[in-house]
This record gives structure tokens, sequence and C-alpha cells, in this order.
């Protein structure tokens, strides 16, 4: 089966030219002007832009939380992901008491429904000798990331020195320690003294979870890096010291990179006072006006190396069902926490959203250009997290994963669009130019305009190598 792509204009994360796509057997064969074959399908990109599919590397489908599950599985986050130009997502595993392989497998079973690509990332919420000795195993597995967490004392996070010891243990594999940064004590003494307080709104989440922790935190583990000459990642970053941090951290070689998501450069804790404020409720949350400038200069300035999204749906009201494939669906959301801010789901829809956001609020607005686009979408996730060159990239032997997009599509962004399995949209009326026209995930279009032609199952998971460090 033989596709071509004609008359494009190709997007990289380093160049920008003219040339026509042939797809064979689910990869790229050939790039270049006029070619001349004779496809099976024939597309006609003309005035639109070609790049390849997105690679969100922080997804949370199908997750337990607070006595009710994120909304979207490993079938509806896909299909929304897809819709948004994005064809690899990467999620995470909880670590279960029999351990690695056993955790692993029952998150392969939640996934048989894939519908892109996928990988997973094994969250690291226990440490001992038994524990130290399974983490080699995992690269044969297939996964080549840990994470582990500065907060939520007594539930996922561990000790200073068993985060210091598994970087070391990641060093001698080859593997990569992401990292939640608060400071978890802080938190804990706050959001107890609010409590006892009376104090349960919305807003309070975010005023117990103050955003000096998260800088603590993150020069705190770059400090640890640099002692165990161990590369870490810093998962959605949503405060501007954040930046600061990292910025100094690299600049002496420490070998840290940053990650921030769509919500930290547009929401400030004021969303959180109005009253859906609860549908901005995540953590790390909203911090304020001067955050969103300092994280969008990180993104302009190349401080930062990825926009993921922290995808973690949950319904706004689960008391009402919604319509999603002609059935009706509720599950318990944000509702569960109306009169208590710490038994509000944490999460938030975004999967879809990113790219088709990041487009018109960055791109054209001028705050990254089309390339830098392209590398914090797809191509710095796939070389960091040892994909590349299978993904992230347009060039001969990678994947077919290729997104067509119309810079010029006006279109008025919210609920009605979206595909993602919840009753709200955090960027609802939002104006929007340039959208995905057409989406392939290793060659089948599985997205033309607002029609969905994937399905269930059509997802790979990926086994990883190591990555690069950026």
């Amino acid at each position: 089966m033989k596709t071509l792509i004609k008359n494009g204009t190709l997007i990289t994360a380093s160049d920008t030219f003219s040339a026509d796509i042939l797809i064979e057997d689910e990869m790229i064969s050939r790039i270049g002007l006029n070619l001349e074959e004779n496809p099976d399908h024939l597309v006609d990109a003309k005035g639109k832009l070609v790049m390849p599919g997105g690679i969100d590397p922080h997804v949370h489908l199908d997750l337990p939380m607070f006595g009710t599950v994120s909304s979207d599985d490993h079938y509806t986050g896909h299909k929304a992901a897809a819709f948004g130009g994005t064809t690899t997502a990467m999620d995470f595993t909880v670590l279960e008491n029999e351990g690695f392989a056993h955790s692993l497998d029952l998150w392969m079973q939640k996934a048989e429904k894939a519908a892109i690509d996928y990988s997973f990332h094994m969250n690291l919420t226990r440490f001992n000798e038994q524990i130290a000795k399974e983490i080699p195993s995992l690269m044969k597995m297939g996964i080549q990331t840990l994470k582990v967490f500065t907060a939520y004392n007594g539930r996922l996070r561990i000790d200073d020195g068993g985060i210091f010891k598994a970087l070391q243990i990641a060093k001698e594999n080859g593997m990569l320690m992401m990292v939640h940064c608060e400071n978890g004590d802080v938190i804990e003494t706050l959001t107890g003294q609010a409590l006892a307080a009376g104090h349960k709104t919305p807003e309070w989440h975010a005023l117990t979870r103050p955003a000096w922790g998260a800088v603590e935190a993150t020069l705190r583990m770059a400090a640890m890096a640099e002692q165990a000459d161990s590369p870490v990642y810093i998962v959605h970053m949503n405060a501007g010291g954040e930046v600061d941090m990292i910025k100094y951290a690299r600049e002496r070689g420490v070998k840290v990179m940053g990650e921030t998501c769509p919500q930290y450069l547009f929401f400030t804790i004021d969303h959180l006072r109005r009253p859906d404020g609860a549908k901005w409720i995540c953590s790390p949350p909203m911090r304020s006006v001067s955050d969103n400038v300092r994280l969008w200069e990180g993104l302009s300035e190349g401080i930062l190396q990825t926009v993921g999204t922290d995808h973690c749906p949950f319904f706004f009201d689960g008391t009402r069902s919604i319509v999603y494939e002609g059935s009706a669906i509720g599950i318990p959301g944000k509702e569960l926490g109306k009169d208590d801010f710490t038994k509000i789901p944490n999460g938030l829809p975004g999967i879809q959203d990113r790219m088709p956001i990041l487009w018109t609020y960055g791109v054209r607005a001028g705050h990254i250009t089309p390339n830098q686009f392209v590398a914090y979408m797809s191509t710095n996730a796939a070389k960091i997290f040892g994909l590349y060159p299978r993904k992230g990239a347009l060039i001969p032997g990678a994947d077919a994963d290729i997104v067509i997009w119309d810079p010029e599509k006006k279109v008025k962004y919210g609920a009605r669009m979206s595909h993602q399995r919840t009753d709200y949209s955090l960027y609802e009326g939002w104006e929007l130019t340039g959208y995905p026209e057409k989406v392939f995930l290793r060659g089948k279009l599985i997205v033309d305009g607002d029609e969905w032609k994937g399905k269930r199952g059509d997802g790979k998971f990926l086994k990883r190598n190591a990555g690069e460090i950026l």
C-alpha cells in the first residue's frame, strides 16, 4: 500500500521546506520534490503544513483517584489525542505491591484498546533493597524512565536518600528519572492549617501548595542529579522560578531537562476563585501571570525541552451524563469535593488541546517559531525518551506518523469540538487559527477532518531504549 502526500510544506524541528512524502508499509520511504509514483492514495497538501505526529510525554489514562477514575481511558484519550494531532502518548504505570512486571502487565491490559501508539513510565513510589535490584529489569521491558515525587507524603513520596540511590541505579542502566517537584512537608502543614481554619474553597488548593516549594525542589533535584551524575527531567513545571533554576543548573553543566504544560502558560489562581474553579484543580496548581510570562520565556529561549499535558480529566459534574460515541456516560468527578478542596480529583483535560492551542497562542502569537513548535510537540520528546528517529521525524525509515495542518483554518474551540470524554473544556470559546486536517498513524489515515477513521487496538506498545540528554 502506497500513499503519496504531494505539494506540502514540511516543518521539522530544524527546517522548513517544500517536498512530497511517499509512505510504504507504515513507514516514510522517500522524501523529495516532484516524486513520480503510482500510489494507492494521493493526498494533495497544497497550502498546508506537514509535520511529524505529536508526542505527549505525560498523560494519565484510566487512573484511579479519590474513589473515582480519570474519565478518559486508552481508547477515548487516544482518540482525542489524534484529533489534536498527537499520535504517541506516554502514560504512567502505578507500582503495585507485586512489583514492576505485574504492574506493567496491568497497564498493558488497560491499553489493549489503544488507538494510537503508546509507552509507559514507571512510578517509583516505594524504595527498598528488592526494588533497587528490580529497577534494571525495566529496560528489558522497554521502559527507560522512572518517576519520583517530592510531595504526597505517605502515599507516593520516597525520601531524598531513596531518590538519590535510584538516580545512581538509573545512571548505571541508561535510564532517566522524572520528578514531580513540590515540598510535601510544607504542603501537609499548610493543608492541615487551612482545613482547621475552615478554608475549603478551590483557591486553597493553590494557597497550600506554594510556588517556592516547586522552586526549591527543582533546584534540589538538579543538585542531586549533579552529585549522582545522572540526568533528571522535571515534569509539569508551573512556576517562573523553576525556569530560573533550570537555567542556573544547565549553565553549570547539570543534566537537567524541563517540561511545562499548556495550562501553566494561560491560567492563574484567579481561575480557581471562579464559581466553577474546581475545573482548574490540578497538581501542581495554577500560579500567577508573572509565572505564565516566565514559562513562555523558558520556551522561546530554549531553556525548557518539552510541552506535555498531564492529561488527567474528570467530569466537572459527574452526576450528569454526557453522550460519547452514541452512549450516555457519567463518571463521578470534581463534585466529590464541592465542600472540601482536598477531595476534588486532581487533573484536567488537555490531550487534544495541546497542539491547536499552542499553534495559535504560541506560534501565531510570536512566542515560539514553527520549528520550535515541532520540537516541543514531538521531536524533543522522541529524542529524550528513546524513540527517535522512529518517531518525531520526517525522514526515510521513520514511522509515517504525519499531521497535515491547515494553518488558516479558523475554529471556535470548546467542548463541542472536544473528543476528550469529559463535560467541559478549559478553552471554551477560544478563537483558533490553524488546526489538524488529516492525521496518519504509521501511514493509516485515522483523522480526516471531523471524521474518525481509527479504531480500538490500532495503537502499538513502543519499547524504548536509552534516550538523549537535550
